[in-house]
């Protein structure tokens, strides 16, 4: 028999109801297999530009932003960075929750007048720096913070814009390796080295969208980014590594598959909705990355 003096049982929280802005590769292979796996969450739907994108998704389709907005209590964004902005604008003004891609925006002004509305929303944010959430790349930005390394280097050389699974991206044939692939190095070395400064010197060759940056970072730390979407390269170069006194720390190919960090990414973005904390990765760290893209862009040679 049940003691009525006991205290009741705690209470799990109803799962969060998460929609989905976008229909491509990124939606279909990482954020609605994620969010419909995932306890936590229950997947409303998905709003589509385009209502072929959806016609194959296995989740229903809302006719308008509005429609989706009303169904959910949060909204997780796969499209180009410039369409995002602005309804993550609307989404955090409806009262919702985010999770961005990178970059934030197409621009700096549009990223700060997103930073602004989340924050007067009071909306929780955190943005899809993938690699941030896999457990190697938790181990290398915690060693590299704990020793005494006055150098780094990043190098991610890819031919993804090559391959017929982003060959029809044209926001990232507009903008090359700096959108889409300089908001993960740059978030990186910046964790791992302490906050990028300025942007010493930035080199684009056109043909291959070969890019090579130097950065100052706050700590006195220096590190060099090299980055191309347009190498083929078998398979994709991506290495970062940083160096000093205490030796050298190395983080190398991606073990971590993007469903698995994603997952991990729910995890803690379902943490900070419950307890209204804000994530280290949320839209202020966005704006900061994307502060240094524009630097990099006014610097180029």
């Amino acid at each position: 028999m049940t003691d009525p003096t006991d205290p009741a049982p705690p209470t799990s929280s109803p799962p969060l109801r998460i929609g989905v802005i976008g229909g491509g590769p990124w939606a279909r292979e990482t954020h609605i297999p994620a969010l419909a796996a995932h306890p936590g969450v229950t997947l409303t739907g998905v709003w589509t530009r385009r209502p072929a994108a959806a016609a194959e998704l296995p989740t229903p389709r809302f006719d308008s932003v509005e429609a989706l907005f009303e169904a959910c209590d949060a909204v997780s964004f796969a499209v180009p960075p410039q369409v995002q902005a602005q309804v993550a604008i609307a989404a955090a003004r409806a009262g919702k929750h985010v999770i961005l891609d990178k970059p934030i925006a197409g621009d700096l002004d549009t990223a700060r007048a997103l930073a602004t509305a989340i924050a007067e929303a009071d909306v929780r944010s955190v943005v899809t720096f993938t690699r941030r959430f896999a457990p190697e790349t938790k181990q290398f930005v915690a060693a590299a913070r704990a020793g005494r390394y006055g150098g780094g280097m990043a190098r991610w050389i890819s031919g993804a814009l090559l391959a017929e699974k982003y060959a029809g991206s044209q926001w990232r044939h507009d903008h090359g390796a700096i959108l889409d692939i300089g908001p993960h190095v740059f978030d990186l070395l910046d964790a791992a080295l302490g906050p990028i400064t300025a942007v010493v010197d930035a080199c684009h060759v056109g043909d291959g969208d070969l890019w090579q940056v130097t950065l100052d970072h706050q700590t006195g730390a220096t590190s060099v980014a090299q980055m191309a979407l347009k190498v083929p390269a078998r398979p994709t170069v991506n290495e970062f590594s940083v160096h000093g006194v205490d030796g050298v720390v190395s983080l190398t190919g991606r073990v971590t598959e993007s469903p698995a960090c994603f997952a991990v990414l729910i995890d803690e973005f379902l943490a900070a909705v419950a307890t209204g904390t804000e994530h280290e990765l949320n839209v202020q760290r966005g704006l900061h990355i994307q502060q240094i893209i524009e630097s990099v862009r006014d610097r180029v040679r």
